[in-house]
């Protein structure tokens, strides 16, 4: 028997990944999360801030690749340029192999190892010497465009998602980038249709007066073509479920960031106008990041947290047999907190979670038990805090 909570977090999951889908920051789709959201908070009873800064608004409006006569499937790489060109394909697999590549006024095919993860922005603080190099060599070795080959099969993860990088680029999946290496030499022609101008995105940022400070957290984005259901419309559902749910005397703070997938991120904005004196004031974050997979277990850790503090929440956890604990990880809003010290709690799935960012991302990989599971376990830890 399904029951109201449930039934409030099946609702709130069908309407950012089925009624408004794909909301990459400053797209209307983005608008229109950030719109439902507020409203949640304030019918919760809580104090709402839109925390607005500005982000690109970028659009794909079509992606075709031509070669020997025939149209190969093809997808902009996010923030990609405009662009149509015919030149020869030059292709590379490693880094000495592009240091090599005479890329200038070609079409330039990455594979192997150079793209067995995707390129990490130019301005991204975490980003790896290995990233810095290769970004390097491309931009001095001028290519007129690039192709990003996916070196698995599944549906289409673009590579390249910088506003930041100038070149024109695609991604082919594994089947196309075979047919390209076959021709290497030969002339491909490259025709990308974008859109892309100044936009805007918003952290929403929900209050409760009392002592202290609890953060509570989930981004909505998106990548640019997935409906993100685990990741991140079930976190946003928990959040928004708890809004009207969680009764503490310390104050609440429930924030759904904008761009944790793309820069600039949505912290940064929430960090500038939190201020270093509002920081001290935060005694713990939980962030929900991927909870609630259909395929998967919810996962729970802690992070930079007092040895008191995490033996409590790893027995508060042993009660739900469904949640395993795991090793502490970074790739989400809750490095916020902890890389400043304040102890965060991130949720997530473990398992089949390999979706995230997959048109395949569905409302169908989520299970609303599950996310029901986190919103009772992190009652318990709100009430422990």
């Amino acid at each position: 028997m399904t029951s109201e909570l449930e039934r409030e977090l099946a609702q709130h999951l069908h309407k950012l990944s089925v009624e408004i889908g794909p909301r990459p920051g400053g797209s209307p789709a983005n608008h229109a999360a950030i719109a439902y959201i507020a409203r949640a908070m304030r019918e919760a009873g809580l104090a709402v801030e839109e925390q607005r800064f500005d982000c690109p608004d970028w659009a794909e409006l079509g992606t075709h690749l031509e070669l020997d006569g025939r149209e190969w499937l093809a997808g902009a790489n996010a923030y990609s340029p405009p662009c149509d060109v015919t030149a020869p394909l030059v292709p590379a697999a490693t880094i000495a192999e592009l240091a090599r590549a005479d890329l200038a006024g070609r079409i330039g095919v990455l594979y192997g190892d150079l793209t067995r993860e995707p390129l990490s922005a130019k301005s991204w603080f975490l980003k790896s010497e290995r990233d810095d190099q290769i970004i390097n060599l491309l931009e001095s070795k001028r290519p007129a465009a690039l192709i990003t080959v996916l070196g698995r099969d599944g549906l289409l993860p673009r590579l390249i998602e910088d506003a930041e990088f100038v070149i024109p680029s695609a991604t082919v999946p594994p089947e196309v980038g075979l047919a390209l290496l076959s021709r290497a030499g030969s002339a491909g022609r490259l025709r990308i249709q974008t859109r892309s101008e100044a936009g805007w995105s918003a952290n929403v940022v929900g209050r409760r007066a009392g002592a202290g400070k609890i953060v509570l957290c989930a981004h909505f984005d998106t990548k640019i073509d997935t409906p993100g259901g685990l990741d991140n419309a079930g976190g946003v559902a928990i959040l928004l479920a708890l809004a009207s749910r969680l009764r503490s005397e310390r104050a609440l703070e429930l924030v759904a960031f904008a761009n944790e997938e793309y820069l600039p991120i949505g912290d940064d904005e929430y960090l500038r106008r939190m201020g270093e004196e509002g920081l001290r004031e935060v005694t713990a974050c939980i962030n929900f990041d991927g909870a609630g997979g259909a395929l998967s277990a919810n996962s729970i850790t802690a992070i930079a947290a007092p040895e008191a503090l995490e033996r409590r929440v790893r027995e508060l956890a042993a009660a739900y047999h469904g949640v395993v604990w795991a090793e502490p990880w970074p790739e989400s809003n809750h490095s916020t907190f902890s890389f400043r010290g304040i102890p965060a709690i991130p949720f997530t799935s473990v398992g089949r979670t390999d979706i995230a960012h997959l048109r395949n991302d569905t409302v169908e990989m989520v299970s609303v038990s599950r996310l029901a599971e986190v919103v009772a376990l992190t009652q318990e830890v709100v009430a422990a805090l």
